[in-house]
């Protein structure tokens, strides 16, 4: 038997037992895992467990990013700083409906682009814009819509951008060169989409909307939260202006020293352990599903599946490529979740710079693209959090037509990254 033939038994098979432990109403990460597990039996490997643990250990250094970043950012939520933002934009600016939009856009796209996760937005700031946005005359379901697109479009701008990061991992390309070419099109693509769901409405009804926000403690001031993000983004410059005579600061390192920074700017007393905990407990999904696609991409390389989907990847026909991009991307999220990025995203990059493509801008718009299917099922996880704290109980379907033009928006300008990244390679400075 061919060694291509073997490859593609035994990728069946895992297709197979991943099918089977969803239908059985396993998690996705227990689904990986079976998938990963069968594969190896199948490839006579029986259980490498040195694999599975090299594989768990795979993004360990995106996990604590993660972890770091969410909790910085739950400090800063607890302190009251995320309502005295909100509170304070909304006072200055309710008059004038595109400045109020336009803030609202970078209130929610902070919280995902510090931490990598759709989700830290929807929780961190989502409840609170909700609010403000339904009492600027926006239908509970175009809220919903509007939360969920921009959570997406926040997992994947910079500086943490999960799918870039580990596609880019698996193809050993460095992470650099990728602020501008995510910054851009994420920022564009979400005013586009809060002006086209949200410039139809009424007066703002602020006394409403105050009654409904939390109010912050009295002594918090826009000092105690800018100083945190001074810090961050300071050691950040520090280590890029002078990276031969400052330390190596990692962003999990930075991201701890803007959280102890908050922390002890807080105008309270924080319970820092209750935090901790619940951040964990808030990103246990993401961390175990990491893990289980570190483990299943591992196990890949191991049987031969890994180059084999490389190999049937670039040998595929170009046209066939581009015209399923806007589908492949979405529906392998929407199975692998941010498993995909290694799984499907890996292959597309080898093929793209085969092609003399520039790999940076290709792995922008993929990225672009790829947080959609967190809307749609078997997972559907960002989409039905989204659904739950907006407080809309309406039809789900109802939810997905109001995502669908922004959706459709957004994978166009994907998608034509993609095929003119080598004309944008200026973007990458």
């Amino acid at each position: 038997m061919s060694m291509y033939a073997s490859a593609g038994i035994i990728l069946g098979v895992m297709v197979i037992v991943y099918i089977a432990a969803k239908a059985f109403k396993l998690s996705t990460e227990l689904s990986m895992f079976s998938a990963a597990v069968a594969g190896a039996l199948a490839g006579g490997f029986w259980i490498p467990a040195r694999h599975i643990a090299e594989g768990a250990m795979t993004y360990l250094d995106i996990n604590l990013i993660f972890i770091t970043a969410t909790l910085f950012m739950n400090i800063l939520k607890e302190s009251g700083g995320i309502a005295y933002v909100v509170r304070r934009v909304l006072k200055r600016f309710h008059k004038y409906r595109a400045l109020l939009l336009i803030l609202l856009t970078f209130i929610l796209l902070i919280p995902g682009a510090l931490t990598g996760a759709g989700s830290v937005t929807v929780l961190i700031t989502g409840s609170l814009v909700a609010v403000v946005l339904y009492y600027m005359g926006i239908s509970k379901v175009r809220t919903a819509a509007i939360v969920f697109i921009l959570a997406g479009l926040s997992a994947a701008a910079p500086p943490v951008s999960l799918w870039a990061m580990m596609t880019a991992a698996g193809v050993n390309m460095p992470y650099v060169g990728f602020f501008i070419p995510l910054l851009i099109p994420c920022v564009l693509a979400a005013l586009i989409t809060i002006f086209i769901l949200g410039w139809k409405g009424t007066e703002t009804d602020i006394n409403k909307a105050f009654e409904e926000l939390p109010v912050p403690p009295e002594k918090m001031n826009w000092t105690r939260i800018i100083i945190p993000f001074l810090i961050f983004f300071g050691l950040i410059f520090i280590g890029r202006k002078w990276p031969h005579q400052s330390p190596v600061v990692g962003l999990p390192l930075m991201f701890l020293c803007s959280a102890a920074a908050a922390y002890f700017l807080s105008p309270i007393k924080l319970n820092v352990f209750k935090i901790s905990r619940e951040t964990i407990d808030q990103l246990l999904p993401l961390i175990g599903t990491l893990t289980c696609a570190g483990i299943l991409v591992q196990i890949m390389t191991l049987t031969g599946v890994r180059g084999f989907l490389a190999v049937t990847t670039v040998t595929l026909p170009v046209i066939i490529v581009f015209s399923t991009l806007w589908i492949l991307l979405p529906v392998s999220e929407a199975v692998l979740m941010w498993g995909a990025a290694p799984v499907i995203g890996v292959p597309l990059i080898l093929l793209f710079n085969s092609m003399g493509m520039n790999p940076v801008i290709a792995l922008a718009g993929m990225s672009l693209i790829w947080p959609l299917g967190d809307a749609l099922p078997p997972t559907a996880i960002i989409g039905r959090l989204t659904v739950s704290v907006v407080g809309f109980d309406g039809s789900y379907l109802k939810f997905l037509k109001q995502c669908l033009v922004p959706a459709v928006i957004i994978m166009i300008l994907g998608t034509l990254m993609v095929l003119y990244s080598k004309d944008l390679s200026f973007l990458t400075g």
